[in-house]
């Protein structure tokens, strides 16, 4: 092995995680990120439970072709005073700001029965709620997003399509949710919707590589 092959292995070996394309998970607390994150990554050490804000520091895990960052959960976090959940806030904008140029695309995760309420609350003091704030952020930034409407199985089944086209509107795009390939329905503590999810990351991912090619 002559040096120059030495030092693309030692290239590839110290500097091979930082170059690959970032996926990011980010949704308010309680909405199913973590029960997300332990389905990608096989792993159950991430923690999974009902109590809101339990993942508070930023984790990366090296699927592969791209490295998942989960991302703390914004809003509401029990237990927790409100100058440390703004700080939380502060912290995921930061890093996605910081972050753009190697982000191939963001996973938002919201709940599809506690939606509605949220947004009327927020609209009701004369707020954008923090959900609609975000994904304007993240596309802002032309980062591709995934919006994935987890916890259907709250829904009728007769009513999903209304429901989804509801929040369609409120995400600035007029119904039918079915012309919209980047709405993913899903039930996560079933792995319902996760290879959907999963085709959608691959799609964003062979682009952003492509398009990271022709710039270089």
């Amino acid at each position: 092995m002559d040096f120059f092959e030495r030092y693309t292995n030692l290239k590839r070996k110290y500097h091979g995680k930082k170059e690959k394309p970032k996926v990011v998970v980010v949704g308010r607390s309680n909405v199913g990120k973590s029960t997300f994150v332990r389905l990608m990554t096989g792993r159950k050490d991430v923690k999974v439970g009902k109590r809101p804000g339990l993942t508070l520091k930023i984790n990366e895990y090296d699927l592969g072709d791209y490295i998942l960052v989960d991302l703390p959960g914004f809003g509401y976090m029990s237990g927790l005073p409100k100058n440390v959940q703004e700080k939380i806030k502060d912290e995921i904008v930061h890093y996605i700001e910081n972050n753009a140029d190697k982000i191939a695309t963001a996973v938002q995760i919201i709940d599809a029965k506690s939606f509605f309420e949220i947004v009327r609350r927020w609209d009701e003091r004369g707020e954008i709620p923090i959900d609609l704030e975000m994904f304007d952020f993240i596309t802002d930034l032309k980062i591709s997003p995934i919006l994935v409407v987890n916890k259907m199985d709250k829904i009728k089944k007769e009513d999903w399509d209304t429901v989804l086209d509801g929040i369609c509107e409120f995400f600035k795009c007029s119904p039918p949710w079915r012309q919209w390939k980047f709405i993913v329905p899903a039930v996560l503590k079933k792995g319902q919707g996760i290879d959907e999810i999963k085709k959608r990351i691959k799609e964003r991912v062979d682009l952003f590589k492509k398009l990271k090619v022709k710039k270089h």
